[in-house]
């Protein structure tokens, strides 16, 4: 048990440390330009943006990145706003309630990095022939109300004819991060995890991935890059500059084989080995996580207003083109 503790301490503790990506940047060089981006959590799901930050890509476009981890939607919005931070990586749906909380200054999506949800629903024994029917009456430690990971995995159940109010007894309390540790520590019957936390429990046989949310929900656009729009309006080389980097990430991880990914991200997860971050990898590589492009997609932006009315977070539809601006991405895919 004390192996088990020490290694889900380990995880948690590596995704608590704030990291800046100046991997390759030379002194001597011109003088880069600081942005400080707020990042809903620090994953392996998240590897083109590492990519580009370990190959030097935001030095090559005269950026200096500082990489701040705010632990939920929520943490990273109210960084954005208070201007803590000039770009935030969340889910987009953070953008829409502060519309519908009538912000002035909008939080406006300019990059989308995944279309799939990053979870997998972890289950105490392995579960060969899992059907989503198996979690009536179990209990689950899900997410927080209102963010996408808990939305998505709800959006899930009631596609298989489940009732998340009344079928499953969902735990929404736990911080986001610390629910592999409270797993391990006996709560729950199943666990909704994101990676490296899935892995680690199954390295440790504490726990076996039953089910991917990403595959399950199918296309979502569930992570994208957002700023103020005045930041946008005032800074349009730093937003260019930085999605051209993205970009270059982006391109490689959807070139490249998984271990040459973990090879180059490892510097950024210094708490997991060169294997385990290659099996995360492949995992998420062969359920197409990664876009080929950051275009966020009108009928993407759709789903996601369907999701939220679907989860009641939804007052009315949003324009989407007061939310989404693509002319940053087109111009870095065409590079």
């Amino acid at each position: 048990m004390k192996k088990k503790v020490s290694v889900l301490v380990a995880v948690v503790l590596g995704m608590v440390f704030t990291l800046t990506g100046c991997a390759k940047e030379k002194k001597g060089e011109e003088q880069l330009v600081p942005v400080t981006l707020n990042e809903v959590a620090h994953s392996i799901f998240y590897a083109p943006q590492y990519v580009a930050l370990e190959e030097g890509y935001f030095v090559k476009e005269g950026i200096k990145l500082e990489l701040v981890t705010g632990f939920g939607a929520d943490k990273v919005m109210a960084a954005v706003l208070s201007g803590d931070a000039d770009i935030g990586f969340m889910g987009s749906e953070a953008s829409i309630y502060t519309y519908q909380q009538g912000a002035q200054d909008l939080i406006v999506n300019f990059a989308q990095l995944t279309q799939r949800a990053g979870n997998f629903l972890v289950a105490r024994e392995a579960m060969p022939h899992f059907k989503w029917s198996d979690l009536k009456g179990a209990d689950v430690l899900g997410g927080r109300d209102g963010g996408m990971p808990e939305m998505v995995f709800e959006y899930i159940l009631k596609q298989n004819g489940i009732d998340p109010e009344t079928d499953v007894n969902i735990d929404k309390s736990i911080d986001f991060g610390a629910t592999a540790a409270a797993f391990l520590g006996g709560q729950g019957d199943f666990s909704v995890e994101f990676e490296p936390s899935a892995t680690a429990l199954e390295q440790e046989d504490a726990g076996y991935v039953v089910a991917s949310c990403g595959v399950d929900s199918g296309y979502v656009p569930y992570t994208a890059y957002s700023a103020k729009e005045s930041f946008i309006k005032e800074n349009p080389q730093i937003i260019q500059g930085f999605t051209n980097a993205l970009q270059k990430g982006m391109d490689y991880v959807n070139t490249h084989t998984p271990e040459e990914i973990a090879k180059v991200i490892k510097p950024q997860f210094p708490e997991n080995d060169l294997e385990s971050i290659e099996v995360i990898v492949r995992r998420y590589q062969e359920q197409e996580t990664w876009k080929e492009n950051l275009i966020f997609e009108k009928k993407s932006f759709e789903l996601l207003e369907d999701i939220l009315e679907n989860a009641g977070e939804l007052e009315k539809k949003v324009p989407y083109d007061k939310l989404v601006n693509v002319d940053f991405a087109k111009k870095a895919d065409k590079k």
